[in-house]
């Protein structure tokens, strides 16, 4: 999969929630555990409105077969963990959702 998008790339994998950031023209490589004949995970690319204002595109790959932990690798094959990238601001807008989401749930 390579980001042919002029900004950001986020790979979501599914099941376990997982994010890796791409920056225009990288490739990531997904790997499965899975070697039947059925399809063993499904790709779906979006933007919504607040995204595509930041210069964000994404990709949710959903493991359908096979272990859910799936290995993701860089164009030298080198594994690629999940937060890869992840823009700072991303990561403090997330920790304070985070945190008021913790606030409401105590009661």
């Amino acid at each position: 999969m390579t980001n042919s998008y002029a900004g950001w790339l986020t790979l979501w994998l599914e099941p376990l929630g997982e994010d890796r950031w791409l920056r225009p023209g990288e490739t990531f490589r997904i790997r499965s555990d899975y070697d039947g004949e059925e399809r063993d995970f499904v790709v779906d690319f979006w933007v919504d409105d607040e995204d595509r204002a930041a210069g964000i595109a994404n990709v949710t790959v959903s493991i359908e077969r096979g272990n859910p932990d799936a290995e993701v690798t860089d164009d030298n094959g080198g594994l690629v963990e999940c937060g890869h990238q992840r823009p700072p601001e991303i990561d403090q807008k997330w920790a304070k959702a985070r945190e008021k989401w913790e606030r409401r749930a105590t009661p």
